[in-house]
């Protein structure tokens, strides 16, 4: 039977007192979340966790809160010393994407607020993130809401996840699309007045991420079981097209070109002069798409071809 037949009419049935009671008491101290963290740290714990678990997170957010506690710090770092301290996080056009935004923070807000002692250079309007390097809608919202207090809709997989069966009464969620963040909305702006909007965002965050998860939820212990549109519908299996769909949207790695990718900037990472083309040539044994990812590298500006071999750029 397909659950989305289940589904309530209405989202103030979610019980967003007891989320927010069970965050209170089991939320993750992760190292973004403490007391004085700035803005600039929100964004960038933000951008290093996509698609990126926490706990490889953590400690490289805190060396790059160490070494550059601000986008000025940032902005004036090589790409090189920033690829090299992103180190193994994957994705690391992120890395310099922003570096970008650190750099057109530093143009655009950094007098204004050197010129106030204490304030923030990262803007607190969603229009002014959005139109920084390399931020979307979510790490815009994400800051907006987690730093600067404001009752905005954050969506990630987890927030999709917990939607997807806690309203909608479905197992598996759908493909993102556009319409999730006006649903999530509308959640954020149903809860009653003694719920502060920013900490059910975050706890319904954590909850997927901890409780409703993808492939093992532990319902028993989950705060919003007794209101939980799928378990009120008996907790329906998944049709076959289901899941086989939601089979096909799992990215694999091994084999992949990202993972090629990533073994040539692991060389390029740990040598103190250029590597050649033979060295690289024994990283792996697919010429063709070794070659692949070499170009890939070289097109993103992660990768510099100079006389001597290749180098991460200066």
């Amino acid at each position: 039977m397909n659950a989305r037949n289940h589904a309530p009419s209405r989202p103030t049935q979610f019980d967003y007192r007891a989320l927010c009671d069970w965050y209170a008491a089991n939320a993750r101290p992760l190292l973004w979340r403490r007391p004085g963290t700035t803005a600039w740290g929100v964004l960038v714990s933000e951008v290093m966790s996509q698609q990126t678990p926490v706990a490889r997170v953590q400690p490289i957010w805190q060396q790059w809160m160490d070494r550059w506690p601000t986008p000025q710090d940032f902005a004036a770092a090589s790409r090189a010393d920033i690829l090299r301290a992103w180190g193994s996080l994957g994705y690391p056009r992120r890395a310099l994407r922003l570096h970008e935004c650190a750099q057109e923070i530093t143009a655009r807000y950094g007098a204004e607020s050197n010129a106030r002692e204490g304030s923030e250079p990262v803007p607190e309007d969603l229009a002014e993130l959005l139109a920084l390097p390399g931020i979307g809608d979510y790490t815009a919202r994400a800051v907006l809401c987690f730093h600067y207090d404001h009752n905005v809709a954050v969506v990630d997989t987890n927030v999709r996840r917990v939607y997807a069966r806690a309203v909608s009464g479905n197992y598996l969620q759908s493909p993102a699309r556009a319409s999730d963040l006006r649903k999530q909305q509308a959640l954020v702006d149903a809860a009653p007045d003694d719920v502060h909007g920013p900490t059910f965002s975050v706890a319904m965050m954590e909850l997927g991420a901890l409780v409703c998860t993808a492939s093992s939820p532990d319902c028993g212990h989950c705060p919003i079981q007794a209101s939980c549109a799928w378990q009120l519908a008996g907790a329906p299996a998944p049709s076959e097209q289901e899941l086989t769909q939601a089979k096909k949207r799992v990215q694999k790695f091994a084999g992949t070109d990202r993972q090629v990718r990533g073994i040539i900037m692991k060389a390029l990472r740990e040598s103190d002069s250029p590597v050649t083309k033979g060295t690289i040539d024994l990283l792996w044994p697919d010429a063709a798409q070794r070659d692949r990812a070499l170009l890939g590298l070289l097109e993103d500006g992660l990768v510099e071809q100079l006389d001597t071999g290749f180098a991460l750029p200066a």
